[in-house]
């Protein structure tokens, strides 16, 4: 019975959660065309941090429990599962025409910021003199303790994200187009208030149903707590993303689809990451630091494919969903080597 009654919430979170995605997606294009800004600067703003809301949820309830080290398991696998599972199932309903200036902006900034995490992650490594001392890739080692995210740490990232935010309405100021939208496809103003709203408070309800009801059914399916919080939690939180980034694309938002993700992995660094160090600071361990890397490489591997004829095609968007399951093959046999 408990387990019919698991089926039904997760299925009622999905309905809720691409419901929520299809309103939110209407309401933030009509705001793009009302006020006459590019689609990619809502994706990076308005949806990127609506879809994060999860992760920023789960991750500072962990914080404030003094449970922060799932803090940056969330992140870090939330933003891999954006990168390689977001961006390859939406390239597979369209083809994601990525912009000049994303290539050139938001992709360099999500580089660089991935790399500052992997740097105040494992501060312990770089400055504690156990680089040799300690092989941070055997499985044994995993839960070994190599850095921290301090308070001071946490802040500089939400000073980051307010940096973020301004340098982009600045470069949306400067982008607004004074061409004349079809008034047809515009929501009214309160229309457009209750279907970001009403979406936002879908997905965020439906993410949490999910999440819920994913973990119950893993955990009767016999998984331990750690993995089902390395795979379905990381994975529960991002369905907002996938699910408002495969509606962009259905809806032919590319724009939106890929301003999504790459906002939404820039809000889970600097907002996310950092609100929970600031509420309490996060245990690294050398886990943390391995896929820590692993988005930066997953990062860059998007990058080159949208620097190719600035489209994420098809035949590369399976490749990224090939990439995460050999990722989800690493982390189950990584948790059975460390049990082990």
């Amino acid at each position: 019975m408990k387990i019919l009654l698991d089926v039904i919430i997760l299925l009622a979170g999905f309905v809720l959660l691409i419901k929520g995605a299809d309103y939110f997606i209407d309401g933030s294009v009509s705001i793009a065309k009302k006020i006459k800004i590019p689609s990619i600067v809502v994706g990076l703003t308005i949806v990127a941090i609506g879809t994060s809301l999860p992760e920023l949820a789960v991750s500072s309830m962990a914080s404030l429990k003094q449970s922060n080290t799932i803090a940056i398991s969330n992140v870090v696998g939330s933003n891999i599962f954006n990168l390689l599972m977001v961006l390859g199932i939406t390239s597979l309903f369209i083809n994601i025409h990525v912009k000049k200036s994303v290539l050139k902006r938001e992709f360099p900034l999500l580089s660089v910021i991935s790399a500052v995490l992997i740097f105040l992650a494992a501060d312990t490594l770089w400055f504690g003199g156990i680089i040799g001392k300690v092989n941070i890739f055997r499985f044994e080692n995993g839960n070994t303790t190599i850095g921290e995210i301090s308070r001071m740490d946490g802040v500089l990232l939400l000073v980051l994200f307010v940096g973020f935010i301004i340098w982009t309405v600045m470069y949306a100021l400067k982008k607004r187009t004074g061409e004349q939208e079809d008034d047809g496809a515009i929501l009214s103003n309160l229309k457009c208030a209750l279907y970001i709203v009403g979406g936002v408070i879908a997905i965020m309800l439906g993410g949490e149903l999910v999440v819920d009801s994913a973990k119950s059914l893993a955990l009767a399916a016999g998984m331990s707590e750690t993995l089902v919080g390395l795979t379905v939690v990381a994975m529960g939180t991002s369905l907002p993303e996938l699910v408002t980034s495969a509606v962009a694309g259905r809806k032919g938002e590319a724009d939106l689809a890929i301003g999504n993700v790459v906002g939404s992995n820039i809000s889970n660094i600097l907002l996310v990451l950092g609100l929970s160090a600031a509420i309490s600071p996060v245990t690294v361990t050398t886990m943390n630091v391995i896929d820590a890397i692993i988005v930066l490489a997953a990062t860059i591997i998007v990058f080159l494919f949208s620097a190719t004829h600035r489209t994420i095609k098809r035949k590369e968007g399976i490749l990224l969903v090939f990439m995460y399951a050999i990722y989800m093959i690493y982390i189950i046999y990584r948790q059975i080597g460390h049990i082990i």
